[in-house]
């Protein structure tokens, strides 16, 4: 995805091939930083190892546990609405089961399994899992391209597969991996998005040009900047928390551009990039995400007897100012605020929480995971008695260390303008800060499944520093090493343990109880 960069009024630029031979300025080099590794082939075998690896893990008996057939925990919303959505054509139409309560583009995709596989645990699973590989390749990608290693690439790669998180939420028939699957491709695209303005604009300052006006060149159509917008808009169509986002994102794709104009030399880098990027950055952020949540529910409105497709003419509402929109987007409307209606009043019962609710201050540790399924009846582990059970857990030799990466990132950004800190926080906090708006909601761990790719990519970040640089010498760069092995060890060896509860493996409750480290997993 590449454009053509022009001058203010339009006309072609032709270098002097004498002038492309000049060293580059200091203003080019502040621009384009360190360039991205030249071991292009290496980087995309380790990232596709890796991913098969991914694969394999997340895909291995993909079809237990089960409740005696049937889904378990949340899969019992989502499995059959997506079972709906196959028999119906992509829409569900059981009034009877009122709890429609998202849009529809996860419960389609989750269908596309059942239809591959039928309705099981392979069938409502196969999609999830599939989601949760594609995250291993992307982590891979943008770890890469934020530290310019291949091998904290892989290094990225190896933890986002050892997380507990990712791993039992890809192995579940749930909406939130696909949630954190689009975030983190949203993330990436604007990761190159980035990059390819910096490019753009070395290419200005090398032919002296980018002072034209005191605003700065134009830039021209990013492609990356749009395909931002598409991968949030999908996140629309899983989940309403696609709006923290759209926030989230749209800053910090200002904050990019503002800190580009300036590093260019650009005389009013601010007013430059209200002026030339902010409307676009509306119109790809803010637009195109809400035109692809519109769209998610194509079926929805082709459809006759989806819920609530005639909600307007059904309760006569009267349309008032809005009589100028069409009846079916005033339903979606009307749909949509009852779906609202039911989040806001979703609230803790004072007298009767839920046994698993956790409030977000304890997800970023993870200090109160989430049981999916318990079984006290199984056989096969050697016993007479014999526990099978899924927990949510985030592996602890990384989410015990959320608190000092959120600290350490926190302090780069602000103190040592470390862009690349600073971006991996923006991601982190947009899915987390937004949830303490309203504490009475019913909350559960799960919900911070988004937050998990950045945290591996925060700890990669973090490792990288450990390492150090191959300049710094042999004995400073082997200590790094060591140090970086040993802990990837360890998070290897974490998931290792965690596994039996990750997988619903037939275990002695004497490991069940071993399993469980803190009080607040009980």
């Amino acid at each position: 995805m590449t454009a053509v960069l022009t001058r203010p009024d339009d006309e072609s630029v032709r270098p002097d091939p004498v002038e492309a031979l000049r060293p580059p300025t200091d203003r080019e080099v502040t621009l384009l930083g360190r360039g991205m590794p030249t071991d292009r082939l290496r980087g995309w075998v380790v990232t596709i190892v890796l991913t098969v690896i991914g694969g394999i893990v997340r895909l291995q008996n993909l079809g237990v546990p089960t409740d005696k057939g049937s889904p378990v925990f949340d899969e019992k919303h989502y499995v059959p609405q997506a079972w709906q959505m196959l028999r119906n054509g992509g829409y569900e139409d059981n009034y009877g089961y009122e709890l429609v309560v998202h849009p529809p583009l996860a419960k389609q995709l989750i269908a596309i399994g059942e239809w591959l596989f039928g309705y099981n645990g392979w069938g409502w699973r196969i999609m999830p899992a599939l989601a949760g590989t594609l995250m291993v390749l992307l982590t891979i990608r943008i770890a890469r391209r934020l530290t310019r290693s291949t091998l904290l690439g892989g290094i990225a790669g190896i933890l986002v597969i050892s997380d507990g998180v990712l791993h039992l939420q890809s192995r579940m028939g749930m909406l939130d991996i696909f949630i954190a699957l689009f975030v983190l491709a949203a993330f990436a695209c604007l990761l190159v998005d980035r990059d390819q303005v910096r490019t753009r604009l070395a290419t200005a300052v090398r032919e002296g040009w980018v002072n034209e006006s005191v605003w700065g060149p134009k830039l021209g159509f990013r492609w990356w900047r749009f395909a931002t917008g598409l991968m949030i808009g999908l996140t629309f169509g899983v989940k309403w928390s696609a709006l923290y986002y759209i926030v989230a994102f749209g800053l910090l794709c200002v904050g990019f551009d503002v800190a580009a104009r300036r590093a260019a030399g650009v005389e009013r880098p601010w007013l430059g990039t209200i002026r030339r990027d902010v409307l676009p950055a509306l119109w790809a952020i803010l637009l195109i995400p809400f035109l692809m949540y519109l769209s998610a529910y194509w079926a929805w409105f082709a459809s006759e007897t989806a819920t609530d497709r005639h909600y307007t003419e059904i309760k006569d509402i009267a349309p008032g100012f809005w009589s100028w929109v069409p009846a079916s987007l005033r339903s979606l409307g009307d749909y949509s605020a009852n779906v609202l209606h039911f989040h806001e009043t979703l609230v803790t019962p004072k007298d009767n929480p839920h046994p698993w609710e956790s409030k977000p201050w304890t997800w970023p540790m993870g200090l109160r995971p989430m049981l999916y399924s318990y079984d006290g009846e199984v056989t096969g582990c050697g016993e007479s008695r014999c526990v099978s059970a899924t927990m949510l857990i985030g592996t602890p030799a990384m989410w015990w260390l959320a608190i000092p990466m959120l600290g350490w990132s926190v302090w780069r950004s602000f103190f040592r303008a470390d862009w690349r800190y600073a971006a991996v926080l923006v991601g982190y906090l947009g899915g987390y800060v937004f949830w303490f708006t309203n504490i009475d909601r019913q909350m559960y761990f799960f919900y911070a499944t988004p937050l998990a790719a950045f945290l591996v990519l925060g700890l990669t970040l973090c490792l990288g520093q450990i390492l150090g640089s191959a300049r710094r010498g042999f004995e400073r760069r082997g200590t790094g090493l060591l140090v970086v092995s040993l802990y990837v060890g360890l998070v290897v060896a974490n998931f290792a343990w965690l596994w039996p509860i990750l997988n619903g493996v037939a275990i002695t409750t004497g490991q069940w109880e071993a399993e469980r480290w803190l009080p607040s997993w009980r």
